[in-house]
């Protein structure tokens, strides 16, 4: 689909489309041009989605689960029938390859599906009762009006996540996308809105960047939002934490990460190589679960980082491709900062060279938003990158000598979202799982894995609560106790 930069993204409020007179650019970062306009939310224009949410919570709570389960089946059958116009906007908007954009949608249409079916599994309790002649019911209700706060990266699984749960529970909610990528957002909003979701139930936000505080802190403390969702870095998750606290409001956190990869001396080098050039450089490491350090035994170090730099050259290419895109030049910038401080302090560079600047491949001008995957070799706790999240394409290699330091490093990190163990040794493995604080640890493959029916979510700065199968959906019920005299 060509870009039409005439074209303004619509709100979605109450189940109609919103222009609005504030507009704002949004931009390519593959070509740096603008593809399109987007609509910019007011704080009336988000007071109104709340209104309308709480409006149609009523109704929408009080469906059967049969209803919302045909609603959700219908939502990911249109989203496959769909699928190459949203994946069209999600390569336009954040750069993605054709395969990102391929593995997000059905992806998502799977994530919809397997909740459809836990829908009719929303259940409560009979306890027995101390006092004779009384009676009691645990009844799990839906909060009400929910906000989500989804980001850019992966649109539609962490879109379509955000408020799923919410909607199969019987909450209405608010999804207030990325600035980045408008399109896709209000892509979400259609899908629904075309399977049948009711007026008001699902409202879809996007603003300018220098709106971002008065419209989110608007929207927490708005008296009909009675829960939040947030994906995104651990400083905005702060924040929004530190605001839905003072309103007394409880928050769901998927923050940022510091993923270590362990390569025990038993691993499967060509293995461990291939899953840590996925998990490193897959989105140009814009993932929250990009392995962002490997913790490789010294006895095995010489073999496995030749076998690494050759599966970063087959999976991702050399010099004859163009450089990946990163969407935001404040990620590649970060990067050669982390980069270069670590050389400055003894750091090697063991594969690819950061400070070569990328052109674009039609222009042939300076690209800010291409970098190769870069290696960097003898990492430790003095430099930056040991401790900071790259969010980027670059990947620390540290030499190990025992599983007990492996296990010191691994949780020497304010982080604690996912990981990854590489042994021939399940029991080994499992050992070693258990003693790593983290949400997540995946044993012989990559840190980046996340499916419909596991729970997914982190520890320590990784934030807290879970999406994901029957836990996602109790994450947006609350318990209520009824007692009754016989």
């Amino acid at each position: 689909m060509a870009a039409d930069s005439s074209y303004t993204v619509p709100l979605l409020i109450n189940g109609k489309e919103v222009i609005t007179t504030s507009t704002f650019p949004v931009i390519s970062p593959s070509s740096h041009k603008q593809i399109w306009l987007s609509s910019s939310a007011s704080l009336s224009d988000a007071s109104n989605a709340a209104t309308a949410a709480q409006a149609a919570f009523p109704s929408w709570s009080k469906t059967k689960p049969a209803a919302r389960r045909n609603i959700l089946l219908k939502a990911a059958d249109i989203l496959e029938k769909r699928a190459e116009e949203c994946a069209d906007y999600m390569m336009q908007e954040t750069g993605a390859t054709d395969k990102w954009a391929g593995f997000n949608i059905p992806l998502s249409a799977e994530l919809i599906r397997d909740v459809a079916g836990r829908v009719s599994a929303i259940g409560g309790s009979i306890p027995i009762c101390d006092q004779e002649g009384t009676s009691a019911l645990v009844v799990k209700e839906p909060w009400g009006v929910v906000l989500a706060i989804a980001p850019w990266n992966a649109p539609y699984i962490l879109g379509v996540r955000s408020v799923l749960y919410a909607l199969a529970a019987g909450n209405t909610c608010i999804l207030k996308g990325s600035e980045l990528s408008p399109r896709v957002f209000w892509a979400i909003g259609s899908v629904f809105q075309e399977a049948g979701l009711p007026a008001g139930v699902l409202n879809v936000l996007y603003h300018r960047r220098e709106d971002a505080a008065q419209i989110t802190t608007a929207l927490i403390e708005h008296p009909a939002v009675k829960k939040i969702n947030f994906t995104g870095s651990t400083a905005v998750g702060r924040a929004i934490a530190s605001t839905a606290g003072k309103a007394l409001k409880p928050v769901l956190l998927e923050l940022g990460g510091k993923a270590s990869a362990i390569v025990l001396d038993d691993a499967d080098i060509n293995k461990a190589a291939t899953q840590c050039a996925l998990g490193s450089f897959l989105h140009t490491g814009q993932i929250c679960m990009s392995t962002e350090r490997i913790l490789v035994h010294k006895s095995i170090k010489d073999d496995f980082i030749k076998a690494f730099r050759g599966a970063v050259e087959g999976i991702f290419g050399g010099s004859d491709k163009p450089a990946p895109v990163a969407v935001m030049e404040a990620s590649i910038a970060r990067n050669k900062h982390l980069i270069s401080d670590a050389v400055s302090k003894g750091a090697e560079i063991l594969h690819g060279n950061h400070e070569l600047d990328e052109l674009h491949p039609e222009t042939k001008e300076v690209s800010r938003t291409r970098m190769r995957p870069i290696i960097v070799g003898g990492v430790n706790k003095d430099m930056e990158i040991y401790h900071t999240e790259s969010f980027g394409p670059s990947v620390s290699v540290i030499e190990i000598e025992s599983e007990e330091q492996a296990i010191e490093i691994a949780n020497d990190t304010e982080y604690g979202l996912t990981g990854a163990v590489f042994t021939e040794n399940l029991a080994r493995g499992l050992r070693i799982a258990r003693q790593i604080e983290s949400g997540a640890i995946h044993i012989n493959s990559m840190s980046v894995h996340d499916e419909p029916s596991l729970p997914h979510g982190g520890a320590k700065s990784s934030g807290w609560g879970r999406f994901n199968g029957q836990f996602g959906i109790e994450e947006f019920l609350r318990t209520k106790t009824i007692t009754f005299q016989e």
